[in-house]
């Protein structure tokens, strides 16, 4: 490995070998809120994505701390893996492993991109799945407290990890509030009211990205007066599904987990549901899709079976037929 898991120094060179892997840190990913993102090819050949945090930041070197401390303890399928970091002369990077699809936001907002309703329902799966480990499978349990599509990132099967820890807290119960982080739109508005964030302020996000995957409008977008205007119109959701996929996408579907998102926004956080009910709801969406492929598969063989037998028939009477005719003959 390039970079030593957990130790708080690097001293193998790793942070010259990572400067000559990103190409002298021009390959650029993107930019993040405490630093840039570079792709980086490794001597070995590996491809992996490096955060380089902003120098001189105080928020930057608490992001660092808190990425270092919770990635190395979480482990899930569908949480970006961190493979290591280096710290030399004031320089803190973070090495994670390599998403070739990028960022969901890039997929949804791009006009030369194409996400179609299996993608999108598969990527609501595995995000809710990503936060139900952070939820109910890790001790403690953690708070993500920026989730947003530009932190749920994709791999080459478009199959969905959740990133960016850097404002995670794991959850403690006492009634102290901190300041207000996150991200305008996706904050939870029990939170901007109280300062308290809650594991049903993650739920409220998750809602918003629910709404991004059906309609592809952006919260800076106005998305919310687009949810409530729809909640009162005639058609409903269907009136500002994205026009990418009307006509071919599974209405019922869309409906369903449109129905799921709204639960999630309930002003009242005690009334949204917890992430293994939202989970479970989005699974069972996939299933009945599922059970009815089956379902129909079933009846075709069976009508294909039939079809069969009574090709069968026509054929041995046909024969029955001609061996009657010949002894009639003679």
């Amino acid at each position: 490995m390039f970079v030593r898991k957990w130790t708080s120094n690097c001293t193998c060179n790793c942070c010259r070998e990572i400067q000559k892997a990103t190409k002298n840190f021009t390959n650029i990913l993107g930019e993040g809120s405490f630093g840039t993102v570079y792709k980086a090819t490794m001597a070995t050949g590996e491809v992996v994505a490096v955060k380089m945090l902003a120098p001189n930041s105080k928020q930057g070197e608490k992001e660092f701390q808190t990425e270092v401390l919770l990635l190395g303890r979480l482990h899930h399928r569908n949480l970006v893996n961190l493979l290591g970091y280096c710290v030399d002369k004031g320089q803190r990077m973070l090495v994670y492993e390599f998403m070739s699809n990028g960022s969901l936001s890039n997929l949804l907002y791009d006009e030369d991109k194409d996400l179609s309703w299996d993608d999108r329902l598969q990527i609501a799966v595995d995000i809710s799945h990503g936060i139900q480990y952070l939820h109910e499978g890790a001790v403690p349990p953690v708070i993500h407290r920026d989730l947003k599509s530009a932190n749920i990132l994709l791999d080459h099967s478009v199959r969905a990890k959740v990133a960016d820890f850097g404002l995670s807290k794991e959850e403690v119960f006492d009634d102290h509030k901190s300041g207000l982080k996150g991200t305008y739109g996706y904050m939870d508005p029990a939170y901007i009211s109280t300062s308290k964030f809650t594991m049903k302020s993650d739920i409220y996000s998750f809602g918003i990205i629910i709404f991004e995957l059906i309609t592809a409008i952006h919260p800076h977008q106005n998305l919310m007066e687009y949810i409530n205007l729809a909640a009162m119109d005639y058609d409903g959701i269907d009136g500002i599904i994205e026009t990418q996929l009307v006509g071919k996408c599974n209405l019922e579907e869309v409906r369903k987990l449109a129905k799921i998102a709204h639960k999630c926004l309930h002003k009242s956080p005690r009334k949204r549901p917890s992430i293994g009910e939202i989970s479970q709801g989005i699974m069972m969406i996939k299933q009945r899709r599922l059970v009815k492929e089956d379902t129909m598969s079933f009846a075709s063989s069976n009508y294909s079976r039939t079809l069969s037998r009574i090709e069968d028939q026509q054929v041995e009477l046909s024969r029955i037929a001609t061996t009657m005719n010949q002894r009639e003959g003679r």
